[in-house]
């Protein structure tokens, strides 16, 4: 019976291949999507699910609350609490500590083979590979890493520092690391490398206890309670039976005993557990994490998509109901049961969605191409892994179920009597299926609509503040990193080497760019009569250069700055310290930093972040040990791309164990709305594949509604109907579904819209016109898929479709 179902089912495909093509087409689109954002998420969600006791390790967290400007969560902890928290919280079955490193400098002493910088060196203490265990090739995992200078690498490192050597041969072997200082650790394990998902970037373990000095301690801030470092790390595995919230209520009596309270009484300063699972969505230690914000945005966009096909089936199939009529009526009447007729509906669907599986599968590699720079890195499909087999199996199953049971309740439900007369419809009865099919249209055309509203006014706030003054100038400034705390007399004699170049109009070192995510806040005393105000600010470490290479405007006094007891300030510092005028400014001393500075020169206000964000009130203060990048300002009508390199090889000659990567100030500028951008991409996708699965459905529900109209036009021709009158007709009730579905869209489109320019400071006031656009835009596809196929039955000969009347 099953192989009977299948035979009529191709053999019905193969007699409506109209019908067939619309059904496959718009399936596979959305099957497609909806298999590619399953790996995606299945993708961000198998990061470090590997480790025992998975559920019982949390990151501690700290969460800083700066009054009216809001609270920061921070990944880091201070120092002393890593060294308290076993004995001052019960339930911490083990606690491991990680002192993250960035752009380490790695050598081996014994062949002053220099191996470059990287981020995957880390401080860690025993109790991390409690927490995380490996697989040891060497050494001996209780006591690698407790003595100091110790270092435990990965495979992977062995293999690049020691080429050909066996694990055992390599310990003991010394290797210096080069941080704020040389650090020269012998090692003493080597681990297997992590072969499944995983944040935990590193590959060389120096011993925690390496940073034992008071002066070690203080540079890397682990001396103090109030001092919180993203770098400094705290994993906790809790005993079983301890839940997460009886340790965060655990962490306020700690916090009342080592800090002091506000004014207030409450503490500026909180900690908070996070599960592992967690970790991954948030910024971690590579450039892994995924926003859980997005990957909710695709799936909801893959299920829209997916149900536009699924109406598109529903709809179709219920039109074309009335042809299948007879067919039902002597099936019925030699004996079919509804049961048979409603597997065998089921099963031509459940055909329909496998043939659209399989082409989904094709369209999935298109896909991917499309959207490479947007898939997580290293990202690949397994299409034989079990998740997906369950994919392949369960989907086609539960879509073949959730697609086709209506339409299949609605054909076998036909009376057979009146099925073989070809009465499907009681005059002046309502019809469900009409009605039916009306809303599915609606529904349809709204998520079309809501669509393109989208992404036009994306697209309209991104041009907006992208156009926008930044305050400075952002042209033909490129800027490299420096090495960390690099000798500043190497920093000055790279400076004057680039401005001895003909093509350098000037050259600037700062501790970072004129715009980027960097933010150092601190706070100033100011003099108020014979009191001092408190202000919050933005902190910016530069040279005398930096004012002119990015052509900040100079509202009053000097635009330099070479002493740690001079600053300058911006505009919004001026107004909000309470003085008059710029001028009034100038030679003001404040306090700063535990000392007295004086204020030398107002810029103007300019964007040092994003326009999400308002402009803050700016110090530019001046610490040399402490530039971090080094800012070129080429002259006019240069070849930018020699340029760049001729900038990259000075760099070189300079640091010749660094890497020289110079980049334009203006791309780091346009990283700030990168986020946006994608989502804007991704929503232009989805939109442009509703707009053709829309007009799919449309041109089958139009050719096939229009088809049955075929003898009603005829008539109205000969009775004097023009074309016009015709094509009129039968495009009002579309008209009036595009407008019902007009009104349905703008409300979501609006309250999502509204939601996002409000997380701008500089945003375009609401676009109704771009909504209204939108639906005219819609109106005018509908119009002309219904009024060509409106044309093409009007041409018919009257007596040819009526000779039989």
């Amino acid at each position: 019976m099953l192989k009977n179902y299948f035979k009529i089912a191709w053999r019905n495909l193969q007699r409506n291949k109209l019908r067939a093509t619309i059904h496959v087409l718009g399936l596979s689109i959305g099957i497609a999507i909806c298999f590619m954002i399953f790996n995606v998420v299945t993708h961000s969600y198998s990061f470090d699910q590997f480790h025992p006791d998975k559920d019982r390790i949390f990151r501690i967290n700290t969460l800083t609350d700066w009054g009216d400007g809001g609270s920061f969560p921070n990944s880091g902890t201070p120092g002393p609490l890593g060294e308290v928290i076993t004995d001052e919280i019960a339930g911490l079955e083990e606690k491991g500590r990680l002192y993250t490193m960035y752009q380490a400098l790695v050598a081996l002493p014994s062949t002053d083979k220099v191996f470059g910088r990287t981020n995957e060196v880390t401080f860690a203490d025993s109790g991390f590979f409690k927490i995380f265990p490996r697989k040891w090739l060497a050494g001996n995992p209780e006591a690698a890493l407790v003595q100091p200078e110790s270092v435990v690498i990965s495979e992977t490192s062995m293999h690049k520092y020691f080429p050909g050597s066996e694990a055992s041969d390599v310990l003991g072997q010394e290797l210096m690391f080069v941080d704020s200082d040389s650090i020269y650790a012998k090692v003493t394990g080597v681990i297997a490398d992590y072969t499944e998902n995983t944040d935990f970037i590193f590959k060389d373990f120096i011993s925690l206890s390496t940073i034992r000095t008071q002066e070690q301690l203080e540079w890397y801030g682990l001396h103090d309670w109030t001092s919180v470092n993203s770098s400094s790390q705290l994993f906790v595995k809790l005993a079983n039976g301890v839940s997460p919230e009886s340790v965060d209520k655990a962490f306020k009596p700690l916090i009342a005993k080592n800090m002091e309270a506000e004014d207030d009484g409450e503490y500026a300063t909180s900690f908070f557990t996070e599960p592992l699972s967690e970790m991954h969505f948030q910024p971690n230690y590579g450039s892994t994490h995924v926003s859980k914000t997005f990957l909710k945005g695709l799936i909801f966009i893959g299920l829209i998509i997916l149900v536009l096909a699924t109406l598109n089936f529903v709809n179709l199939e219920t039109a074309q109901a009335i042809s299948r009529s007879k067919e039902v009526g002597i099936r019925k009447t030699i004996g079919g049961t509804r049961i048979q007729l409603i597997s065998q509906f089921l099963v031509e669907t459940f055909l329909i969605i496998l043939i659209s599986t399989l082409l989904a599968l094709g369209f999935v590699e298109g896909l991917k191409l499309i959207f490479s720079t947007y898939l997580p890195q290293d990202f690949a499909i397994a299409y034989f892994s079990l998740t997906n087999i369950h994919f392949y199996t369960v989907f086609p199953v539960l879509l073949t179920l959730i697609t086709g049971i209506y339409p299949a309740f609605i054909l076998s439900n036909y009376d057979p009597q009146r099925a073989l007369k070809g009465e499907m419809t009681r005059d002046g009865k309502f019809s469900v299926g009409v009605f039916l099919r009306k809303n599915l249209t609606v529904i349809q055309l709204s998520s079309s609509i809501a669509f393109i509203i989208l992404v036009l006014v994306l697209n309209y706030q991104l041009k907006y503040v992208t156009s926008q003054p930044l305050g400075f100038d952002k042209e033909a400034v490129l800027y490299a990193h420096l090495p960390f705390m690099s000798d500043p007399d190497k920093m000055l004699q790279l400076q004057d080497r680039y401005n001895q170049e003909a093509m350098v109009q000037r050259t600037s070192l700062s501790g970072s760019l004129a715009s980027s995510t960097s933010l150092w806040t601190s706070i100033v005393r100011v003099p108020v009569d014979t009191t001092f105000e408190e202000l919050s600010i933005q902190v910016m470490n530069v040279d005398s250069a930096f004012v002119g290479v990015n052509g900040i405007p100079i509202l009053a006094g000097e635009a330099s700055i070479d002493r740690e007891d001079e600053i300058m300030v911006n505009a919004k510092f001026v107004k909000e310290a309470g003085f008059s005028s710029p001028e009034e400014a100038i030679g003001a001393e404040i306090g700063y930093s535990q000392r007295q500075v004086k204020i030398k020169g107002v810029v103007g206000d300019f964007h040092s972040r994003s326009m999400r964000e308002e402009i803050r009130p700016l110090l530019f203060t001046y610490n040399a040990p402490y530039f971090q990048s080094v800012n070129v300002k080429l002259n006019s009508d240069q070849n930018l791309t020699a340029a760049k390199e001729r900038l990259e090889e000075i760099f070189l000659t300079v640091y010749p164990y660094e890497e020289a990567s110079f980049n334009f100030l203006d791309t780091q500028i346009d990283r700030f709305y990168q986020e946006d951008m994608k989502i804007k991409n991704v929503l232009g996708f989805a939109c442009a594949l509703a707009i053709l699965i829309s007009c799919l459905g449309l041109f089958g529900l139009s050719s096939f509604t229009i088809a049955q109209r075929t003898k009603e036009i005829s008539i109205r021709k000969v009775l004097g109907a023009t074309l016009q009158q015709i094509i009129f007709l039968i495009s009002k009730e579309y008209m009036i579904l595009v407008g019902v579905s007009f009104l349905i869209a703008v409300f979501p489109a609006y309250y999502f819209l509204n939601d996002w320019l409000n997380g701008f400071n500089t945003r375009v006031d609401m676009p109704y016109l771009i909504f209204a656009l939108a639906g005219l835009g819609v109106m005018a596809i509908c119009l002309l898929i219904v009024g060509i196929h409106s044309y093409v039955a009007s041409q018919t000969n009257p007596a040819k479709v009526l000779k039989s009347e």
